[in-house]
């Protein structure tokens, strides 16, 4: 089905968007995917324009999964809050069954109702292997979750979900994702020194757009002729552990692409790079780890990853 089908199917069942949110991603439907993750066929290829974000991301994430199985856990629990069109619960529970845990019980929510009606169509062959139970909900991450206490195992947060949400509800949201991770909660934000982004889409489908960082809005006029705006705020890396700390502990708090996306070639000015630049990626690759903590540089990563586990996890 191709993407502009599936959003007429929803535009049709729903001609009233209240939520500004809901209504940029639900009109960027299969565009929003493309351009977050790529359209390589292989999950775990990050060949996107992200790959080295996406990459260290993954990479923690990957880590809590064969740890878990390796523990012998025969069942993991997953949410996905804000999963847009699915890719990375696509990718952990694809992980987690190929690591052989029996019994993997994911939950992906997001308050696109397009990205979900995506996500759906996506994990349709995940939900078919044994012991999956795969659920894929429309609902905002500014209600309180339903999910009890300690109940998740693998809990997350990515992509700049939080940077949408207003500023009334994120100590509460926060909150609440410590409240059910029993595990590792994983969250990534946007920072304030972070290159410019339209969030829906690539940057060069917009003529024009401005961030106002007082008002904590994103105004967008894209070249389709269509103009969108949404709540949007660019975190400091303080902000993140302000939110987060009284709630869980946080075990790591780091920028995620400080140099790796300013030095990317653009193929439309740079020449094509060879194997003569391999030396100079390994030596990006020493800077990000010399500087990912850094209070210098923290804040101009493309993102800040925060990873946290309850305090009884701690005394283990």
């Amino acid at each position: 089905m191709s993407a502009r089908t599936i959003l007429k199917l929803r535009v049709a069942q729903s001609t009233h968007v209240t939520n500004d949110i809901a209504h940029a991603y639900d009109r960027a439907g299969a565009r929003y995917l493309n351009y977050a993750d790529g359209t390589a066929g292989d999950l775990f290829d990050f060949g996107s324009g992200y790959h080295y974000g996406d990459r260290r991301i993954w990479q923690a994430i990957e880590a809590k999964l064969v740890g878990f199985a390796e523990a012998g856990h025969q069942r993991l629990t997953v949410l996905d809050a804000g999963c847009g069109p699915g890719t990375w619960l696509r990718r952990v529970v694809t992980r987690a069954h190929l690591l052989g845990i029996p019994e993997i019980c994911a939950t992906g929510f997001d308050i696109s109702g397009e990205q979900i009606a995506i996500a759906r169509l996506q994990t349709s062959t995940l939900r078919q292997l044994p012991g999956v139970r795969l659920r894929l909900e429309e609902r905002d991450l500014a209600t309180p979750l339903s999910e009890e206490d300690a109940s998740i195992d693998l809990c997350l947060c990515l992509n700049g979900v939080l940077n949408h949400m207003p500023a009334a509800h994120r100590a509460s949201v926060a909150a609440d994702l410590a409240r059910v991770t029993a595990g590792k909660l994983f969250v990534t934000v946007r920072t304030c020194g972070s290159q410019p982004s339209i969030f829906i889409d690539r940057i060069d489908a917009a003529t024009d757009f401005h961030h106002d960082d007082r008002t904590d809005r994103l105004e967008i006029n894209l070249r389709d002729g269509h103009r969108v705006e949404f709540d949007l705020h660019l975190f400091h890396a303080s902000e993140v552990r302000a939110l987060f700390a009284p709630h869980i502990d946080i075990i790591r708090l780091s920028g995620i692409d400080i140099f790796h996306s300013r030095f990317t070639p653009d193929p439309r000015w740079n020449p094509a790079e060879g194997a003569e630049d391999a030396a100079f990626h390994r030596d990006l690759e020493l800077l990000e780890q010399a500087y990912a903590a850094d209070p210098h540089f923290i804040d101009h990563a493309t993102h800040v990853l925060m990873i946290a586990e309850p305090q009884q996890m701690m005394e283990r």
